[in-house]
C-alpha cells in the first residue's frame, strides 16, 4: 500500500513498485495528488487505486507486505493553506496505518522529511541532530506533523513493529504541479513564462537537489534492506537558491530578471544531508546530477504547456 499515490513522489514511487512486481494498492484523498499523475497504471492488473482520506481507518483485505506513507501536503504552499489537515495526516493518519500495519504483520516505511531538521545549527545534518525547530511558527505544521509521525513510528518499533523511516529532502522532477510552491518548479514556470524569477531574502540560503528517479531509488532500497533509520535521502550537491535561479534561467534560456522578496518565517539558511547511512546501509547514492535533472524536468514542464495549447 502507497498513501499519497497521486501525489509527485508517491505516483513515481507505485510505477517503480509495479515494474519490480508488486501488487500495489494506491490510496490518496486527492486533496494535493492528480488523477493524471497515475495515468500509466491505469487498468495495470497490478494496481489498485482507492480514494481514501487517511485520517479514516482503511480496512484492507487479505495479505499486505508493507505500508509506504507518503500522504500530506508537501509544498508549503499546500501545507500552509491545509494547517489542519496536514497536522492530521502526520498524527492520525500515521496513528491509524501503524495499527493497519501491525494488525497485518506487514512493514511500515515512514516518508519523513528534512524539515524534522528545522534551521539547522549542524551542517551537514546527520540523523542523530535532533533538530531547531520553531513549534509554533507557520512551517510547524508540516515539521511538527513529520516529527509526530516519526515518534508514533518509533513507539510502535519499541512495542515489537516493523518500521522504516526515511527523512526526505529536497527532490524535484517531472509531475511537480504547476502551481507548486517548491523551488524548482516555481523557477520553471517563471522562466518559461518569461517572468521575474522570485529570490526569497537575499539568495544565499542553500538546498542540495535531488531528482525523483534517485529518491525513489532509495525508497526501494529502504523497503528489502531491514534498515529502520531514520536515514537520510538526499543530494548532496549543496546550492544557493540564487545560483539554482541562475541555472534554471540558462537552461530556459530566459533574461527575465531575478526579483527579491521577502524570506518565509523559519526559511532554512542551508540544507545538506550526511548520507553515509544510506551509503553503508542501502549502498544508496545519487546518480542524476542537477544538470541532467533540471533539463529532464524543463523537457516534460514543456510537453504539459504543449499538451495544454493543443486543448485549448
Amino acid at each position: 500500500m502507497v498513501t499519497g499515490a497521486a501525489g509527485f513522489l508517491g505516483s513515481h514511487l507505485c510505477e517503480r513498485l509495479v515494474r519490480l512486481g508488486a501488487h500495489v494498492v494506491g490510496i490518496d484523498n486527492l486533496s494535493t495528488g492528480r488523477l493524471a499523475n497515475l495515468s500509466a497504471l491505469v487498468g495495470h492488473p497490478a494496481f489498485e487505486f482507492r480514494r481514501h482520506d487517511v485520517t479514516v481507518p482503511c480496512r484492507v483485505r487479505g495479505d499486505l507486505d508493507a505500508i509506504m506513507h507518503l500522504a500530506s501536503p508537501a509544498a508549503p504552499g499546500d501545507y500552509l493553506a491545509r494547517p489542519l489537515e496536514t497536522l492530521r495526516a502526520g498524527s492520525i493518519g500515521t496513528l491509524n496505518l501503524a495499527e493497519a500495519a501491525q494488525a497485518k504483520d506487514a512493514l511500515l516505511v515512514l516518508a519523513s522529511t528534512s524539515e524534522v531538521y528545522g534551521d539547522p545549527l549542524e551542517h551537514p545534518q546527520r540523523e542523530s541532530y535532533l533538530g531547531n525547530v520553531n513549534p509554533i511558527g507557520p512551517r510547524s505544521v508540516y515539521d511538527e506533523a513529520k516529527r509526530f509521525a516519526e515518534a508514533v513510528t518509533a513507539a510502535y518499533a519499541r512495542l515489537g513493529a516493523r518500521t522504516a523511516i526515511a527523512r526526505i529532502f529536497n527532490t524535484y522532477g517531472p509531475r511537480m504541479a504547476g502551481d507548486d510552491s517548491r523551488v524548482v518548479p516555481t523557477f520553471l514556470r517563471q522562466a518559461c513564462a518569461g517572468q521575474p524569477l522570485t529570490v526569497a531574502g537575499d539568495g544565499s540560503q542553500t538546498r542540495s537537489l535531488c531528482y525523483v528517479d534517485d529518491t525513489v531509488d532509495a525508497l526501494v532500497r529502504l523497503l528489502g534492506s531491514g534498515c529502520a533509520g531514520p536515514v537520510n535521502i538526499g543530494g548532496t550537491d549543496e546550492i544557493s537558491v540564487l545560483r539554482l535561479a541562475e541555472l534554471v534561467s540558462e537552461l530556459c534560456g530566459s533574461a527575465a530578471p531575478v526579483e527579491f522578496i521577502d524570506l518565509p518565517a523559519d526559511d532554512p539558511q542551508r540544507r545538506r544531508p550526511d548520507i553515509s547511512r544510506a551509503a553503508r546501509e542501502l549502498g544508496w547514492q545519487p546518480q542524476v546530477s542537477l544538470a541532467d535533472g533540471l533539463a529532464r524536468t524543463l523537457d516534460w514542464y514543456r510537453d504539459q504547456l504543449g499538451a495544454r495549447a493543443g486543448v485549448r
